[in-house]
């Protein structure tokens, strides 16, 4: 019906000719715009059309067509938005916006605000964002949910290969990595040893869907901030890693093994899922399952253990390598309290009566761990060191080195090490171990090493199948006089402080000292007092007195009350320092008291031969290592190997050098003069007579040896004297010196 009127008043307008309102043509007024064709679209098209009231205004009083209406010409002598022309316009058709066509617009930042609020979204906002991200999130953890699939098999232990070993020039020297292992089933584990594992791992295994979202999150936490990498993990999710996975701690593993868990929680019962996780854990000493662990340390079937053993093997599910008590002291510190934790967890979930807790009092020490065959003689210490350097200087779990498969490339010369160990033997048959009391226990560790740091021998004990423990790298011998050399660099290195409020002092291989016996000792403030009250004075060898005697000489000497001042006079932490730098572990060191400067420190023989290497290298220090490459079947494995740092100033390390070699010329270890050019070392005793060494180079290869006497009961360090029938204890003494000689003597 509008339609109709809109086009009879059309027709109107065009009856009656040009605009009533406008009049005639002025004369000279150019002719209307002839009508443009059908659906032409140009500027001064104008349409017949339904529009507002301002909008008609806006574009000359012709509102636009409305749509589906036919065009009109204007009327002669119409204006359109340029009316001076007197030319009418025409303007294309637009089609009407209802409301059900409004393109929906967000608000943000929000029109109307200022400051801070323009940029807080509107809780419509806010609430429609958090939707999206949540139901994002949940399609993509459904759709990885549903990828994921339980493997069709375990982990194929079957597979495990042993760890090769290799010497320096690429020949076969050992091997290890047998899988000790054997399932058993779940009713053959006492129920007390069962729930020592789940109060230590689990408590809520029986109740819980087989992840720990707390834990889930924490771990996650910790792998996106560097942190460890452990924990979160229930037994389920510890038994997924275990038989389906690898150890590796990243995001996606971890998110596979959430997946995975949920899934056998739903499939398998919760007996099913803790008897495969107790025949899968690594408990330490290549054992595999609680049956073998069993065995391995305590020597009986799973089903003998008793509530506090099953506790302990419980403790080594945290990690065996830090929790084997006869791996170390530390360790076995950490043992007993990890396993009076589990004790008293097993209390608090209520699986032990407080009365049967107060009874267990006795840690359960367990058996020694068995020796690999195969590994007799020297080989044993030497893949013990290889091993111990692999696990320091890799990312390798333990439980994964023991699955085997690693092809290890030692420093290790095999005619080195075969004439250090036929040196030490020569030694050796000259004790009467049956006949002398003082000839029982008696222990000799020595070790080569290059200035670039390869350990090319060692000497760790008579058979490592014999004696487990590695003298080579024991920490529980003085270094005794030995020491002086890391004094006297110090000494060179740093200066002295003479009084207190002075500057320091520079000295040289030529500053005189006082090499009397019985020397008092005095520091920057005045004369040393021991808590007795009393002066405390050094004291030579034999008690001997050398009147003023440079340093240089005393070194060469071995006379010690110079010695004992150069340290008060440095700086006890000076020295300290200084011997850290060349070689020697901060762990090394006591009490920083005077008797440091005549070796308190305890050191292992590879360390003091990697100290004295310094000296031979003009003073730059290698850190000593035993391995040069690591592969896994074929592949190379990332391992850190360590490069040389300046440690001392080169002319300190030459001074140093010189008095060595002239020790060996002229001095106190003049018995070793004849191994030949360039050799230089110096003889070492403690003040108690507990040990002996020589530590030495020739060229650029430093040797240490030591011996000591050690009680097998208490491990406390037995005095030398009547080794070898010699009561003062000085034949015991000469030993380490008459190893070193004949080794370099003989050594290729």
């Amino acid at each position: 019906m509008r339609i109709g009127k809109l086009f009879a008043a059309a027709k109107a307008r065009k009856s009656r000719g040009p605009d009533a309102s406008t009049g005639p043509a002025e004369p000279g007024t150019p002719p209307a715009a002839p009508r443009p064709a059908p659906g032409h679209d140009d500027a001064h098209t104008i349409t017949l059309g339904i529009v507002t009231p301002g909008r008609a205004a806006a574009s000359g009083g012709h509102p636009p067509p409305r749509p589906g209406t036919a065009a009109t010409p204007a009327a002669p002598g119409a204006t359109g938005q340029g009316g001076a022309t007197g030319k009418g316009r025409r303007r294309k058709a637009r089609p009407r916006r209802g409301p059900s066509l409004r393109r929906p617009r967000i608000d943000y930042p929000r029109a109307g605000r200022r400051g801070v609020r323009r940029w807080v979204p509107s809780w419509r906002l806010a609430l429609g964002t958090f939707l999206f991200v949540l139901g994002t999130l949940s399609g993509v953890v459904g759709y990885a949910y549903s990828q994921t699939e339980i493997p069709s098999d375990l982990n194929d232990f079957a597979t495990q290969q042993d760890n090769v070993y290799y010497w320096a020039d690429g020949t076969e020297m050992g091997r290890t990595g047998q899988i000790n292992r054997q399932a058993t089933a779940l009713k053959r584990v006492p129920e007390d040893v069962r729930w020592a594992v789940l109060a230590a791992e689990n408590a809520s295994f029986y109740s819980d869907s087989g992840v720990s979202p707390t834990g889930m999150f924490r771990a996650v936490t910790r792998m996106i901030t560097g942190g460890d990498t452990q924990g979160g993990s229930t037994i389920t999710q510890q038994y997924v890693k275990n038989a389906y996975l690898n150890q590796r701690q990243d995001l996606s593993r971890k998110v596979t093994e959430m997946f995975i868990a949920i899934k056998l929680d739903n499939k398998m019962s919760k007996d099913e899922i803790l008897e495969g996780y107790l025949n899968t854990s690594w408990f330490g000493r290549g054992t595999y399952g609680i049956q073998r662990a069993a065995y391995a340390y305590y020597r009986k079937d799973v089903s003998e253990l008793t509530v506090s053993e099953g506790a302990f093997l419980a403790t080594l599910l945290k990690g065996a390598g830090m929790y084997d008590p006869h791996l170390s002291d530390a360790n076995h510190r950490r043992a007993v309290e990890r396993w009076e934790w589990v004790l008293d967890r097993m209390v608090e979930i209520g699986k032990l009566s407080r009365s049967e807790r107060e009874q267990i009092t006795e840690f359960p020490e367990p058996r020694k761990p068995p020796k690999p065959v195969g590994l007799d003689g020297q080989t044993g210490y030497l893949v013990e060191t290889a091993r111990a350097y692999v696990a320091a200087h890799t990312d390798i779990e333990p439980a994964d080195f023991d699955l085997g498969g690693y092809q290890i490339r030692t420093t290790f010369e095999k005619p080195k090490v075969e004439s250090l160990a036929a040196s030490v033997k020569e030694v050796r048959d000259d004790l009467r171990p049956k006949e002398r009391e003082a000839d029982r226990e008696l222990h000799i560790g020595a070790a080569s090493v290059e200035a670039d740091g390869r350990i090319v021998a060692l000497y760790g004990g008579p058979d490592y199948v014999k004696q487990g423990f590695n003298d080579a790298n024991a920490s529980n011998v003085p270094a005794g006089t030995a020491f002086a050399p890391f004094v006297y660099a110090a000494g060179l290195q740093e200066g002295v402080l003479k009084k207190r409020g002075e500057s320091r002092k520079t000295i040289t291989p030529a500053t005189v000292y006082d090499g009397d016996d019985k020397a008092a000792l005095q520091t920057p403030e005045g004369p040393y007092w021991d808590r007795g009250g009393k002066i405390v004075r050094a004291r030579n060898d034999d008690g001997k007195s050398w009147g003023d005697i440079s340093l240089h000489q005393a070194l060469v000497n071995s006379v010690n009350t110079p010695i004992m001042q150069l340290g008060m006079d440095v700086g006890l932490d000076r020295v300290r320092r200084t011997a850290t730098t060349a070689g020697l572990l901060p762990s090394s060191f006591g009490e920083q008291v005077p008797a440091l400067s005549l070796g308190t420190a305890k050191p292992s023989a590879i360390r003091m031969a990697s100290a004295y290497a310094t000296f031979a290298a003009h003073g730059m220090h290698t850190e000593p290592y035993s391995v040069t490459h690591l592969t896994r079947n074929g592949d190379a494995v990332p391992l850190d190997v360590p490069s040389g740092k300046r440690a001392l100033r080169a002319e300190v390390a030459e001074a140093v050098d010189g008095a060595l070699k002239d020790s060996l010329r002229t001095g106190a270890a003049s018995a070793a003069g004849d191994v030949g050019p360039g050799a230089a070392g110096k003889a070492g005793t403690a003040q108690d007579r507990t040990s002996a060494w020589f530590v030495g180079y020739r060229d650029v290869l430093a040797t240490a040896v030591s011996i000591s006497r050690l009680d097998p009961e208490t491990h406390e360090l037995l005095p030398l004297d009547g080794v070898g029938g010699d009561p003062s204890g000085k034949t015991g003494a000469g030993y380490p010196l008459a190893i070193w000689r004949d080794y370099l003597r003989s050594s290729p």
